[in-house]
C-alpha cells in the first residue's frame, strides 16, 4: 500500500510539474487533462484520479507555484533580521528565484493577472490571493524597515511596495520579451537607488567633548 502511495504522489509531482511549465509558457487556459497525460505518456483517467478536473488542475497550479514561491522566496527571507537586511533579502532572493525560474519559463503571477484581469471566477481569487499576499509581505517587511529606523519615519509605504512590485512587472518585460540579459542586474540597481531615496537621514558624527 505506501508502495502504490509513493508512486501516486510522484505521478501527481511530474503531473503538477508539467502543468507548471504548461501554464507559465501558455497560459492557465492552455491546461487541458489531456494534453498533461499525452506529455506524460499518461492515460486521461491517470490524470483525472490524481487531480481531479480541469479546473481542479489549474487551481492546483496556482497553488503548487504559490507554494514554491513562499519556499525559495519568503521563507529564507525571514532568517534575516526584521528591518532592511530581511527587505533586502526578499528583494535578492526574488531577483535570484526570476533568473533560474521566471526568465526561463514565464510568470504565473504577471501572466495570471493579465490573463484575467476582467474575468471573475474562483482561479482569479486563488491569483488574487497569491498576489496580495506577495504584497502583504513586502508592506509588513517596508513596515520593519521604518521601525528600525532604516528608511524614513515619512515613508509612503503603500507607494513604495508600489514601486517595488512595479520593479518586477518591468523586469519580466525586458527579460522576456526585450531578452536583456541585464534586466536582473538593472532592477537590482533600480532597487538600491529607491531605497537609498526612502532611507532616514544619516545623523552627523557627534563631536567630542572634553572629559
Amino acid at each position: 500500500m505506501e508502495a502504490k502511495t509513493s508512486r501516486s504522489e510522484l505521478t501527481r509531482a511530474a503531473i503538477l510539474d508539467t502543468a507548471l511549465l504548461m501554464a507559465a509558457q501558455d497560459g492557465l487556459e492552455s491546461l487541458t487533462i489531456g494534453e498533461v497525460a499525452k506529455r506524460l505518456g499518461l492515460s486521461k483517467s491517470g490524470v483525472f484520479s490524481r487531480v481531479g478536473s480541469r479546473e481542479a488542475l489549474q487551481a492546483a497550479v496556482i497553488e503548487e507555484y504559490d507554494r514554491r514561491f513562499v519556499q525559495e522566496v519568503f521563507v529564507p527571507a525571514m532568517r534575516e533580521p526584521r528591518g532592511l537586511p530581511r527587505l533586502n533579502a526578499v528583494m535578492r532572493l526574488w531577483l535570484q528565484r526570476a533568473r533560474e525560474v521566471e526568465f526561463r519559463h514565464g510568470c504565473i503571477y504577471c501572466a495570471g493577472a493579465f490573463e484575467f484581469d476582467d474575468r471573475d471566477g474562483p482561479l482569479r481569487d486563488l491569483l488574487l490571493d497569491g498576489v496580495m499576499r506577495w504584497r502583504g509581505t513586502l508592506r509588513r517587511s517596508v513596515l520593519q524597515a521604518v521601525e528600525a529606523g532604516h528608511l524614513s519615519a515619512d515613508t509612503d509605504v503603500e507607494q513604495l511596495v508600489f514601486e517595488l512590485d512595479g520593479l518586477f512587472i518591468a523586469l519580466m518585460r525586458d527579460a522576456r520579451f526585450l531578452r536583456d540579459e541585464r534586466a536582473a542586474e538593472r532592477a537590482w540597481r533600480a532597487y538600491q537607488r529607491l531605497i537609498d531615496d526612502y532611507r532616514g537621514p544619516v545623523p552627523l558624527p557627534q563631536e567630542a567633548h572634553p572629559a
